[in-house]
């Protein structure tokens, strides 16, 4: 890590702690996104406590920055590189965890003049089965009933997977509106400028035109007398 400053951000399912300072913290959501800048020549990482069985989404997008590339590589909780790319603008990876803290970075140190805006969003699945398992016990004589109570939880799953698919495309078309605003500003500043310095050598070009034909017309009216 180096003298890279480090964000630690934990989802802890069943524990809710309040982050150390200057760490960021998640609430414990299955879904989770975040925006942040990434100064020129510096690294950001990121921890995320999983369990066994479970998956873990993350996706990626530099919003803004000359380029709109950064270098990504996730770690497992044993040191394995499982993902490494290089000056890429966006990106998604998903990965079957096991226990432990996984570890992704976002690596700004090819460039030296130039800071990004980054967005990325974490989408955890399989956290917390056990739980739902859990009350099922107290529940009896459920299969007199028409539906079961499995369809029921089923039928609930699946509406909130649904639902929840349909915030992460909303999230993700914002950050699409942010990265093309973003250019169309950086386009229109660029041809501002250009305009600008267009003009201002065409009215250079014009007094110099203007001066040299003034001088010619001087030069011969002095020679006839």
């Amino acid at each position: 890590m180096g003298t890279a400053s480090r964000l630690l951000l934990l989802l802890l399912p069943n524990l809710l702690l309040l982050p150390p300072p200057g760490a960021f913290g998640f609430a414990p959501s299955l879904d989770s996104d975040f925006t942040f800048t990434l100064p020129a020549g510096r690294k950001e990482c990121f921890f995320q406590t999983m369990r066994q069985g479970a998956s873990l989404e993350v996706e990626y997008q530099v919003l803004d920055g000359a380029g709109l590339d950064v270098d990504f590589y996730l770690e497992s909780p044993r040191g394995e590189i499982l993902v490494f790319h290089q000056r890429k603008s966006d990106g998604v990876h998903t990965v079957e965890t096991e226990d432990g803290d996984y570890m992704f970075c976002f690596d700004n140190t090819f460039s030296t003049i130039s800071e990004k805006m980054i967005f990325f969003e974490l989408i955890l699945d399989n956290m917390g089965e056990g739980e739902q398992e859990d009350w099922k016990k107290y529940i009896t004589g459920t299969d007199m009933l028409d539906m079961k109570l499995e369809d029921i939880l089923e039928s609930i799953n699946s509406v909130k997977t649904r639902l929840s698919k349909s915030l992460q495309i909303q999230t993700l078309l914002r950050a699409f509106e942010a990265r093309d605003r973003n250019i169309q500003e950086s386009n229109f500043d660029r041809v501002n400028f250009w305009s600008m310095v267009n003009l201002g050598i065409m009215v250079v070009v014009s007094a110099v035109q203007v001066y040299l034909l003034k001088s010619l017309f001087e030069d011969k009216r002095k020679s006839r007398t």
